[in-house]
């Protein structure tokens, strides 16, 4: 019986060996920094660190957006009030007398009407500021209407 015994426990040593084998095999894939959870933790963390990189220029980007935005509205807002100024001038305007067209057939011939043009690709503005800017014109005929 004691032999018995003893053979059993040995039996049982040895299956607990191998137990503790097999677990520990799994235990070092488990943790392998390639392969296993080290691995995906690793993975992960590099991720992590890209995507916190991305998101600080996507804000550094929109504040700069912001400023750009604020500044233009700001000139916007300066333009619209130098408008307004010019539009309430325009009222203390006298009104012109209602003025007949001239008839062309009285007009001489031999002296052409003049008009001002600016000429092709001249800028509409010199400055910055369009109302206070003045385009260059040149003086030409104008050309006669079809008959």
């Amino acid at each position: 019986m004691a032999l018995i015994a003893d053979i059993l426990l040995i039996a049982g040593t040895l299956a607990a060996g191998f137990y503790c084998l097999v677990l520990s095999r799994r235990l070092r894939q488990f943790t392998d920094l390639e392969r296993g959870v080290g691995g995906a933790v690793a993975v992960l963390s590099a991720q992590v660190d890209d995507m916190t990189r991305a998101l600080e220029r996507a804000r550094s980007a929109a504040g700069v957006s912001a400023e750009s935005l604020e500044a233009t509205t700001a000139r916007a807002e300066g333009v619209t009030q130098r408008l307004e100024i010019l539009l309430a001038a325009m009222h203390d305007l006298p009104e012109p007398a209602a003025a007949v067209p001239p008839d062309p057939a009285s007009a001489p011939a031999s002296a052409p009407r003049m008009v001002w043009r600016r000429p092709r690709g001249a800028p509409l503005a010199d400055s910055a500021d369009p109302v206070l800017a003045a385009a260059p014109f040149r003086r030409s005929a104008a050309p006669e209407a079809a008959e």
